[in-house]
């Protein structure tokens, strides 16, 4: 006599047929289009949804996806890390809690790579010299861009 095990496996979609609501979307939803973001072009976005989703509700999501050097829009996601790190220093962390800011800057200086090296640094610069702030360079993409480190 055999006896046979049923093993029942939960397949997942993982195809992403766009936001519920793009304005304010889950971090689920933000996961999925991050790994296919030519189904809902950036350009077909809310105007400014860098800067709505650049918050604290999705910032673990942006980080896990700025990490993940595999993921198609991760230079979107280290974006909007910027964006989540001026936003806290600039308003002196009325906006964003200081100690949430600080656990993702040290968590990107140890396990990080270049890039998220340069973002943590980048980030602990403005926190010391909140001075050096630009609005091209922390919103608008050009410390992404450039990979520049600040001094």
């Amino acid at each position: 006599m055999t006896m046979r095990s049923e093993v029942s496996v939960s397949v997942q979609s993982t195809s992403f047929s766009g936001f519920t609501n793009p304005v304010d979307p889950t971090p689920a939803e933000l996961r999925a289009w991050a790994y296919q973001p030519d189904t809902v072009p950036l350009q077909s976005m809310p105007p400014d949804w860098d800067l709505l989703v650049s918050g604290d509700h999705l910032v673990t999501t942006l980080f896990e996806l700025a990490m993940d050097r595999s993921c198609p829009a991760r230079r979107f996601a280290l974006h909007c890390l910027y964006i989540y790190a001026a936003d806290g220093i600039r308003t002196k962390f009325r906006a964003h809690p200081k100690r949430r800011l600080r656990k993702l800057v040290q968590q990107a200086e140890t396990l990080g790579d270049d890039q998220m090296r340069t973002w943590a640094h980048n980030s602990r610069v403005l926190l010391a010299k909140p001075e050096l702030f630009d609005y091209r360079d922390w919103c608008e993409g050009g410390l992404v861009r450039s990979g520049r480190r600040l001094s």
